[in-house]
């Protein structure tokens, strides 16, 4: 018997806004709302992604996070900034580039050229 993937949940303080504004930048879907205390995310490829309301979020460093690509990285990362998300780091390890970024809770995220 193996585990599969069945969404990533991420803890916020309000589950619409983040869902919707997660929703806008995959080109996904929110496919339910459950009374906006648990919303549910079908981006475009990849598993679904789930916003779960709860009254205080873990504070610190994301433990876990995503790891999303784009096919031009500078002009993914300007048009996320312009959409509410922050950027934390640029990195580059020899030829591979990335950018970590913040969602407008601060989860953080990183973006790679793909």
């Amino acid at each position: 018997m193996a585990l599969t993937l069945g969404m990533i949940t991420t803890d916020t303080t309000d589950a619409t806004s983040l869902g919707t504004w997660w929703a806008e930048q995959t080109g996904g879907t929110v496919v339910e709302t459950n009374n906006g205390w648990f919303v549910v995310v079908r981006p475009q490829g990849g598993p679904l992604l789930a916003f779960q309301q709860v009254e205080d979020p873990t504070p610190g460093k994301n433990r876990l996070h995503l790891d999303l690509g784009a096919p031009d990285l500078d002009a993914e990362v300007e048009r996320l900034t312009g959409a509410g998300a922050s950027v934390v780091a640029q990195r580059e390890m020899g030829d591979f580039r990335w950018v970590t970024m913040a969602d407008p809770d601060g989860n953080e995220f990183c973006v790679a050229n793909h």
